[in-house]
């Protein structure tokens, strides 16, 4: 298994087990279900656009924009027991025929060309090894004229020691990478930017409710005499407290970036029959978190 394999494994383990879940939450990403709907208004979904969501995880975001918009998702991670968990709670969802999950890499998307009428992309882009075949794997699925939306940690500054290791690597923190080298590999890929927020504060309370939940997990351990297999508290409590000081020395934040593939003269128009007219904007690239909508 090659190295970069071997990470996109151990990743997909570390997301799968119930550690995971305990310190993050259901939605495993800053700012949780809301900042998924910001997204999905941003992308401006309806009932009856095809999403692709990269990375999905258990498959909550993706059950919740399926929820929340009416539309269909498609659910693509790494993790085979990811996409069995999500699977089955996407059934439990009542999502049946709206919502379904599949086994891929995200710089091999398992999907055809023009496929989707948006992708999204929550707090994964950063643990790519290949940020660029990733990129280019979203313009490849998304129809002309339509938007990629990433959420994701940015990092604007040289951050503290503890944060460079493999177990901050899988926490999404030590490959960000500055905002504007995401939007790099996105324009470079044939996309556009649209749009780029800063939502820091998710990323705030985020770590700090991590930091909460893993010294109530401490305590119950050591109360209850538990020795868990794999998690080492030391080295959590060390990666958490340099992560805290990272978002509030300003070196670490959280973003939402909108990408849309442009419409060319060689497009098919039958390519938009399916799902209404195209994502558009008349105005320039905007930038901040403002919440008002585009």
């Amino acid at each position: 298994m090659s190295e970069a394999a071997a990470l996109k494994a151990c990743c997909a383990d570390l997301y799968a087990g119930d550690w995971a879940r305990l310190l993050l939450g259901d939605s495993l990403h800053p700012g949780g279900v809301a900042l998924t709907e910001r997204l999905g208004d941003l992308l401006r979904l309806d009932p009856g656009a095809r999403v692709l969501d990269v990375a999905s995880g258990r498959g909550g975001s993706a059950i919740h924009i399926a929820r929340r918009f009416g539309c269909s998702v498609l659910g693509v991670d790494y993790g085979v027991a990811n996409v069995a968990r999500a699977l089955d709670d996407g059934f439990r969802a009542g999502l049946r025929g709206r919502v379904s999950f599949g086994a891929g890499d995200a710089e091999r998307l398992p999907c055809a060309d023009v496929a989707f009428d948006a992708v999204v992309c929550e707090c994964a882009f950063c643990t790519f090894p290949d940020k660029g075949a990733a990129a280019a794997e979203m313009h490849r699925v998304l129809r002309p004229g339509w938007v990629a939306g990433l959420a994701d940690l940015v990092r604007r500054g040289p951050l503290p020691s503890g944060l460079d290791d493999l177990l901050a690597w899988m926490a999404c923190i030590a490959d960000a990478r500055p905002a504007e080298e995401y939007v790099r590999h996105l324009e470079v890929a044939g996309l556009e930017l649209v749009t780029l927020e800063d939502h820091d504060e998710a990323l705030v309370e985020l770590v700090r409710s991590v930091r909460s939940r893993l010294l109530v997990a401490e305590v119950v351990a050591r109360l209850r005499r538990m020795q868990l297999p794999g998690v080492d508290f030391e080295s959590a409590r060390s990666m958490a407290r340099a992560a805290e000081r990272a978002v509030l020395d300003g070196k670490l934040g959280y973003a939402l970036i909108l990408a849309r593939r442009p419409r060319s003269s060689c497009d098919v128009d039958h390519a938009f029959v399916q799902h209404g007219r195209p994502w558009h904007d008349a105005g320039r690239p905007t930038r901040g978190n403002d919440r008002g909508g585009l």
